[in-house]
């Protein structure tokens, strides 16, 4: 066990975190030494007793400093993203498939609103950074991959359970890269397929067939195989390297005013029948990423 020596004059039993840690990040100073500041940081905290609370370190203004508590509205929010996708696979497992679906568009449309609640409030945190991914994974990793199994995979057995599988496993994949990345790509695009886009191509899929099952048939066995070949392809578009344009910019600038009409005319399309517009919206979207990754492989 390492033994970390208190500064000279201090007594040899006086406690770690006397005047080294503030819960007050603004007064906090630096830790150069990457083991002893995990050290000092978990000397900060005495558990003692039945203890709620998270302790962490960020980075303000240049420093490093440990913090106490969480963010209130942004992880908020997740929590009910996680909420829609645990409502999700309840409602796959009871055959209700088309609540399961809007359950997961839900919690697609509260992830995007966590992260610009905690950009406009400043409320970023690692804790907020880790726990979005956590909600994420159950939404739109595990929820997916159980409504699509519901639906049409189960009577295939074990393919069926493959191919839902693959689609979990590459979404715990895509977003453990995507946060170790996350500092060190360009944040104008996403390495492979996000994980909301990819359930939303499988959730829209799903919902299509119910609309439209007099035509489809749930149970025709090559369908069950189109969607045993769609979850999968899905499920590796968001472990490729294919980049995907973001979007995260997008709001900041100014564009031609016929875009806007363009818009109105595409929003006006998609009203006509949402499931099936949101599918081929997310349909060119998925390939003009890999359109783009061909061209820019050809040109090298």
């Amino acid at each position: 066990m390492t033994n970390v020596q208190p500064p000279t004059g201090q007594p040899n039993n006086a406690p770690l975190n006397d005047g080294l840690l503030q819960d007050n990040a603004a007064t906090q100073p630096p830790f150069v030494d990457e083991h002893e500041f995990n050290i000092r940081l978990a000397d900060n905290d005495s558990y003692d007793g039945l203890t709620f609370e998270v302790i962490e370190a960020e980075v303000a203004e240049g420093k490093r400093v440990v913090s106490r508590g969480v963010y209130l509205a942004p992880n908020l929010i997740t929590t009910l993203s996680l909420l829609s996708g645990f409502y999700s696979i309840l409602a796959s497992t009871q055959g209700e498939f088309y609540k399961a679906s809007l359950a997961i568009f839900l919690s697609a449309i509260l992830d995007g609103a966590d992260g610009r609640v905690a950009r406009m409030l400043n409320a970023q945190s690692p804790f907020g950074e880790q726990y979005d991914s956590l909600a994420d994974m159950l939404a739109f990793g595990v929820a997916p991959a159980i409504l699509i199994y519901s639906f049409a995979l189960q009577p295939l057995g074990r393919i069926g359970l493959g191919c839902a599988f693959v689609f979990t496993a590459c979404g715990a994949f895509r977003l453990a890269r995507f946060n170790v990345q996350v500092g060190t790509v360009d944040k104008k695009y996403f390495v492979g397929l996000a994980s909301p886009l990819a359930a939303i191509l499988v959730t829209a899929a799903v919902m299509v067939a119910i609309d439209h099952n007099q035509w489809i048939g749930q149970y025709d066995t090559l369908v069950m195989f189109l969607f045993a070949a769609w979850v999968v392809i899905c499920g590796l578009l968001m472990v490729s390297n294919v980049k995907y344009y973001s979007f995260k910019e997008f709001d900041k600038k100014k564009v031609p005013f016929v875009v806007l009409i363009i818009g109105v005319l595409v929003m006006s399309i998609v009203l006509y029948d949402i499931p099936v517009g949101i599918l081929a919206i997310g349909i060119i979207y998925a390939l003009s990423g890999i359109v783009t990754t061909i061209k820019a492989n050809f040109k090298h």
